[in-house]
């Protein structure tokens, strides 16, 4: 077993105890999963390919555009949280601490901290995870990379945590290799992940059976139970419009890209649906039926857009 995930599932041993507060015994939970579509700011970062996102790309890039797409994905968090906001969100193509910080700017009365490690993603866009200071102390993060012979992605996010009844919690937010070049072509990739993030949370489980597992993200495959131990919710969901049969609609076809997988002892305790909030779709002209609200169609800027992916849902008690 690495010898860093050792240390961190001890040190969730040794501090359940630690950060405990009086909350009701049936308190309710919400993640969010949500892929929010290059957002990226205006400075190029060495060594990545974000030129399309400067102010002379393919995208005209400004820092107006930026605020305004910071400014959407707020929206959509505090919309989805409802009556509180959630107590973590986790966010696939994020260019840099830059974005984040502007995120949170966009939520000023919301206590959110961030985690995040640039990857070896070459475009530069990688995972993050928000989460709600007053009620998640995170003890220990690390990123995990997974290895593609000579091709890069972005590392798996780990992060080890106490919910304020002393629980804690074990979040992996992933976004795993695209199927740019053909599906079946790049299908190894994704295999080479699912097999890092099977090597985590069986490590995980092997320490402690009843260990609260969430795996998180863009998964860039229709949902399968193929992580051992673990289920996937997203085989059977819900969604708030019953026209939404996915998270992603590319060429008219709905697939649910964005998934939950959740060990046993969170899952008996859990709803997951897709959150297609009426203001996040728009009537598909093409494809008939609805899709995503898109911070760009082609390159044409839509300052009312906000993704081509609809956020999803995990409230549990």
């Amino acid at each position: 077993m690495n010898a860093v995930l050792h240390i961190l599932i001890r040190v969730a041993a040794i501090t359940a105890s630690l950060f405990i507060t009086f909350l009701p015994a049936a308190a309710q939970y919400r993640i969010i999963s949500y892929n929010v579509e290059n957002f990226f700011d205006t400075q190029h970062d060495t060594l990545k390919n974000d030129y399309d996102f400067l102010h002379a790309g393919k995208y005209r890039w400004t820092y107006r555009r930026f605020s305004g797409k910071a400014s959407q994905i707020a929206k959509v968090i505090c919309h989805a949280g409802q009556w509180d906001i959630p107590l973590l969100v986790g966010l696939c193509e994020v260019e840099n601490n830059a974005c984040l910080d502007r995120l949170l700017r966009a939520m000023p009365n919301h206590p959110y901290r961030y985690i995040h490690y640039e990857s070896p993603d070459e475009r530069g866009i990688d995972v993050a995870l928000l989460y709600d200071s007053l009620r998640f102390r995170p003890f220990g993060s690390r990123t995990v990379p997974v290895p593609l012979d000579n091709d890069y992605t972005r590392d798996i996010l780990y992060v080890a945590g106490q919910l304020p009844e002393g629980d804690t919690l074990h979040l992996m937010v992933c976004h795993l290799p695209s199927m740019r070049g053909g599906q079946q072509a790049t299908e190894w990739k994704r295999q080479r992940a699912k097999k890092t993030l099977r090597h985590l949370t069986d490590s995980i489980l092997s320490c402690q059976s009843d260990a609260q597992i969430v795996v998180m993200g863009d998964m860039n495959s229709s949902p399968a139970n193929d992580l051992q131990g673990l289920v996937n919710r997203m085989i059977d969901f819900t969604a708030t419009d019953s026209t939404v049969v996915g998270t992603h609609k590319w060429q008219g076809v709905w697939t649910c890209l964005d998934q939950f997988y959740l060990s046993p002892s969170i899952n008996q305790r859990s709803t997951v649906r897709i959150y297609a909030a009426d203001f996040l779709l728009e009537n598909d002209q093409k494809h008939l039926g609805r899709r995503p609200v898109r911070t760009f169609q082609g390159y044409r800027y839509n300052p009312h857009g906000y993704s081509d992916h609809l956020p999803v849902i995990l409230d549990f008690r």
